[in-house]
């Protein structure tokens, strides 16, 4: 019998999806797991996996349709059997016709995919290479983006090239840049169209801050022991296996929320889900914005297997390609600024998620210890929490929790 295979919902607010590129054709074999199609969401361009073996008999949607989830794009099954004719493509006159009011009466002739079409003047070439967000904002611009040359990495069109085509600017020569650094002149106004990515960012973080209850609590750790402990273990690794101060904390937030369930679950109404798995979501900077890739089992993983699986993740995330078990799927969620001299900070928690953990730098500051005046590592975080789910002296006691695995770190590689 033939599968059907879907639009995929990646993450709770996703609703629809754009299909880039088909990496099968009809007739070809595909297996259980093999790369069916790309789709664009709001976040990225993602790797849709076949759920079914078989001979690709037909693709359901063209390339750059916008396509809500849950709708079939491709049917699976063998070479001989039958497709019924109610899963044909959707062609422009029959998408027109459903549309219109008359359409009620063909109800009873079966049922007919009506996807939306992506709003893009010109259709853009299949080998362009532009990142998700340059392509969203140009989509949104009515832009043709093989007019623009890009300035990313191997002549990739990225986010700013398509801003400064479409507010119309021109790079001044390095001269005149010389000349207007020492001499600034006012700058007009500028109207910046938001990206899709950040249009998601700003409506979920909005839903956050006014549905969620958030309270704060801090903690200051010793790092000493795990800053060196990091240094001997990362001169015996290979230079592309070095272990970050992050992948201590990944690990450590996944061991010390097995003790605590109630900061591992999602908000349902008048219950909540204490999740089974604790899968760290790790927010990464993407141009912008944010993305959240996932540690999935953190707590089972040695550090090099979380090491080198987010150094994986991240990698897709920044090529604009991820695939869904990438960024779906987090219990909880960690916010890290540490690279950016931040000494520390709060962060909105990420919905359905009842807790975020928010992470400074780690520095070395003046402490006194045993009435003696010394150098010491210390970093301060700070965790975000849903009063609805928690309290107070729970948040409290997960910190303190915390820190003995931050400033006992063997216990994370024993």
């Amino acid at each position: 019998m033939a599968d059907t295979i879907n639009m995929p919902k990646l993450g709770f607010d996703m609703a629809e999806g754009t299909l880039v590129r088909w990496a099968k054709k009809v007739g070809e074999t595909i297996s259980k797991g093999d790369v069916l199609a790309e789709i664009e969401t709001d976040k990225a361009t993602v790797e849709v996996e076949s759920s079914a073996s078989g001979v690709v008999r037909r693709l359901l949607v063209d390339e750059g349709a916008v396509v809500p989830v849950n709708s079939p794009i491709a049917i699976v099954g063998t070479a001989e059997e039958e497709i019924p004719e109610s899963v044909n493509k959707v062609s422009d006159t029959q998408e027109k016709t459903e549309n219109t009011p008359d359409a009620s009466a063909d109800k009873g002739q079966g049922a007919k995919i009506s996807i939306q079409q992506s709003a893009i003047p010109n259709q853009q070439p299949s080998m362009l290479r532009a990142s998700p967000l340059a392509k969203n904002l140009a989509r949104e611009s009515s832009l043709d983006l093989s007019h623009i040359q890009g300035s990313g990495p191997g002549g990739r069109i990225v986010r700013r090239d398509v801003v400064q085509a479409v507010s119309g600017q021109i790079s001044a020569p390095s001269g005149q840049a010389q000349n207007l650094a020492e001499h600034p002149a006012s700058l007009a106004d500028e109207t910046v169209p938001m990206s899709k990515l950040r249009q998601a960012i700003a409506r979920r973080m909005a839903e956050s801050k006014t549905s969620i209850p958030h309270f704060y609590v801090s903690h200051e750790y010793k790092m000493d022991a795990l800053m060196g402990l990091r240094k001997q273990l990362n001169q015996i690794v290979p230079e592309n296996e070095k272990l970050s101060v992050n992948d201590f904390i990944v690990k450590a937030a996944a061991s010390t929320l097995r003790q605590f369930p109630a900061l591992n679950s999602s908000l349902n109404g008048n219950t909540y889900l204490r999740h089974g798995q604790v899968n760290i979501g790790i927010a990464v900077s993407v141009e912008g914005g944010l993305l959240t890739i996932v540690s999935r089992e953190a707590d089972q993983k040695p550090l090099r297997q979380i090491s080198t699986e987010v150094k994986a993740m991240a990698a897709r995330v920044r090529e604009g390609k991820v695939k869904p078990d990438d960024i779906e799927g987090s219990t909880f969620s960690i916010s890290n600024m540490g690279m950016y001299d931040v000494e520390n900070f709060a962060a909105i928690i990420n919905p359905p998620e009842a807790a975020i953990l928010a992470v400074g730098s780690a520095r070395e500051v003046p402490v006194v210890e045993d009435g003696a005046l010394k150098v010491g590592w210390r970093m301060k975080a700070t965790i975000s929490v849903d009063h609805r789910v928690s309290d107070g002296v729970e948040a409290a006691k997960f910190m303190q929790a915390l820190a003995v695995f931050l400033e006992e770190p063997l216990r994370l590689v024993l």
